[in-house]
């Protein structure tokens, strides 16, 4: 039931770009709530569909919930986030794709944790992803005796797949903004996820909170694409990840990639603005052999 004068807890908030086709299921999924304590936040990156028609259709019904609208120009799902992060006023926040759904019970399950778990110092809480079409877990589940965890030490123990993450408006934003470079749209969103996991655990609610549907036109059927168009954000993360790294096997991977980008991008300063600058050098050989193995993939 929603409250009235006063601050929904949750903001569920949306990137949206070209999508009216698909987050038409994801306000359907928001309207079947058990528990409609939130507000719906739509970041519109620069749509030229019929997107922003959509919303103001919705936003005269009766849904239950407040629903909030923003419209920018086209710069990445990044740029998306930031501007959701600065616009935010409940304690938690969490981002429902425009081409996912909820799960009918989600934000119950989702403010029934939190009020168990908000006294323990957390940074939110991280759930499960299903598959919208077949039901099925996207990688692992939770064992049932994990209680907390931060996302770097459920990769390295052998978790695998998205996960839902459910994070504290005010940790979030605590953290600087996804950077911004010229000609790029895009920055791994983990960015901000891993310098959190440095300070902060997360809550586990071993409950799916959001179906998803991967899209033959998303990331993750672009990623070598992206690796050319976007090499210096693809630099910075890792960078990142070194700085920070998930575990001593991944760090090798991500020194590699980083030399990849660095080429990419024509970076002459790779070596001087490495963290790991030795590890760097002595990737150089393999990196190459991935600039050219993207290439080929690229072409596809």
């Amino acid at each position: 039931m929603l409250k009235l004068n006063s601050l929904p807890m949750l903001t569920v908030f949306t990137p949206a770009y070209n999508r009216a086709h698909t987050i038409i299921r994801t306000y359907e999924s928001l309207k079947n709530q058990s528990c409609k304590d939130f507000i719906w936040l739509i970041v519109d990156d620069g749509s030229t569909d019929n997107t922003a028609e959509l919303v103001k259709h919705w936003q005269k019904e009766d849904s239950g919930f407040e629903i909030q609208y923003i419209y920018k120009e086209n710069g990445g799902m990044h740029t998306a986030h930031n501007t959701a992060y600065e616009n935010i006023k409940t304690e938690l926040n969490v981002c429902i794709d425009s081409d996912d759904c909820m799960p009918a019970d989600a934000v119950e399950e989702i403010l029934n944790k939190w009020n168990n778990v908000r006294d323990k110092g957390y940074a939110g809480i991280i759930g499960l992803d299903d598959n919208m079409i077949t039901g099925e877990i996207i990688g692992t589940a939770f064992s049932s005796d994990l209680t907390e965890t931060t996302l770097c030490d459920y990769y390295a123990s052998g978790g695998k797949g998205d996960k839902k993450l459910v994070y504290r408006t005010d940790v979030i934003n605590s953290y600087p903004p996804y950077p911004v470079f010229d000609g790029e749209k895009y920055v791994a969103l983990a960015y901000k996820y891993r310098l959190i996991d440095q300070d902060y655990k997360l809550a586990v609610i071993n409950k799916v909170l959001c179906n998803v549907e991967y899209q033959d036109n998303g990331s993750s059927a672009t990623m070598f694409k992206q690796y050319l168009k976007y090499p210096k954000g693809f630099a910075f993360w890792r960078k990142i990840c070194m700085q920070y790294p998930e575990s001593k096997k991944r760090i090798v991977v991500d020194v590699i990639h980083y030399v990849s980008s660095c080429i990419f991008s024509k970076n002459k300063n790779m070596l001087r603005e490495s963290p790991k600058k030795l590890l760097t050098f002595l990737c150089i050989p393999p990196g190459l052999a991935l600039t050219c193995y993207i290439k080929y993939k690229a072409k596809d």
